[in-house]
């Protein structure tokens, strides 16, 4: 039953590698691919609810190794000399502001949300609604030149309003956390690039926090069996992160969003036919 167990875990991690990235939620397709029965895992709903947030670190971990050099602020010139890079310390004080709206509501309504808006319904009128989002965005925007091109020039107060666009992830599932800190982005003038990469940003504070709030409520009483699900499910996101970061950054280099809008708006509506038709 355990490598049963385990191939299980490796499916979710190469949903959870590719979503996380791409604009189309993680949380709403993980939700989505365990309502088909051969791929319910065989674990507490206790446990399920930790492994749908901490496998988020596997994919974290993949933009930390990625972009080491744009995030981590003591570089090494030489052998015997080190750099402090100050534009790289402001950054992170953008990502810190940028986290405290959902940080604010996921501490004190984390387990209420679950409760009450964690299902495959609310998950597929989001998909729907921001798809829709990011269409009419993109649409408006065709011809305007970005206000924002680099990370230097992305102000406190663009921080924080997607920041505020983030919390609307952090309540709805199926919004897409990366979804929705992008079209916070384009719809205040930064470019497809910045606000991509912005996002990824975001995530690590963002996921190490909600992966650390969920380990602490837990208590860390899982058997051998679900350490190893949880074990696998994170490696494997993290491989496949590694590539679809890579993707994703090739892509809107030349592309819009608009592809992954449809994509949620296809998939929303096929998920809602199908839980009214059932």
């Amino acid at each position: 039953m355990l490598i049963l167990e385990l191939l299980k875990a490796v499916v979710y991690g190469i949903v959870e590698g590719i979503t996380e990235w791409l604009p189309i939620s993680s949380t709403g397709h993980m939700i989505l691919v365990e309502e088909i029965p051969f791929l319910k895992l065989n674990v507490s709903p206790e446990f399920w609810n930790v492994f749908l947030v901490v496998i988020q670190l596997g994919a974290i971990l993949a933009v930390v190794l990625l972009y080491w050099n744009k995030i981590f602020p003591f570089q090494f010139k030489h052998k015997h000399q080190s750099v402090i890079r100050y534009d790289i310390i402001n950054l992170w004080f953008k990502i810190l502001i940028a986290c405290i709206p959902a940080a604010i509501v996921g501490i004190l309504f984390d387990e209420w949300l679950e409760e009450h808006l964690y299902s495959a319904v609310v998950v597929a009128v989001m998909l729907v609604l921001v798809g829709i989002a990011f269409i009419i965005i993109e649409n408006k925007r065709a011809n305007q030149k970005p206000r924002v091109t680099s990370l230097q020039e992305l102000s406190f107060i663009d921080a924080f309003i997607i920041g505020g666009f983030q919390l609307i992830a952090a309540i709805f599932p199926g919004t897409s956390r990366s979804g929705a800190t992008i079209v916070g982005g384009l719809m205040i003038g930064i470019s497809r690039t910045i606000a991509a990469e912005f996002t990824f940003f975001l995530a690590i504070p963002v996921m190490f926090g909600a992966s650390l709030l969920k380990l602490v409520k837990a208590g860390l009483n899982f058997n051998g069996q679900e350490w190893a699900i949880l074990g696998v499910g994170m490696l494997v996101a993290f491989i496949v992160s590694m590539f679809i970061i890579r993707f994703l950054m090739s892509y809107i280099k030349k592309h819009d969003f608009k592809v992954f809008g449809w994509y949620r708006i296809i998939l929303g509506i096929i998920v809602l036919g199908y839980f009214f038709l059932i």
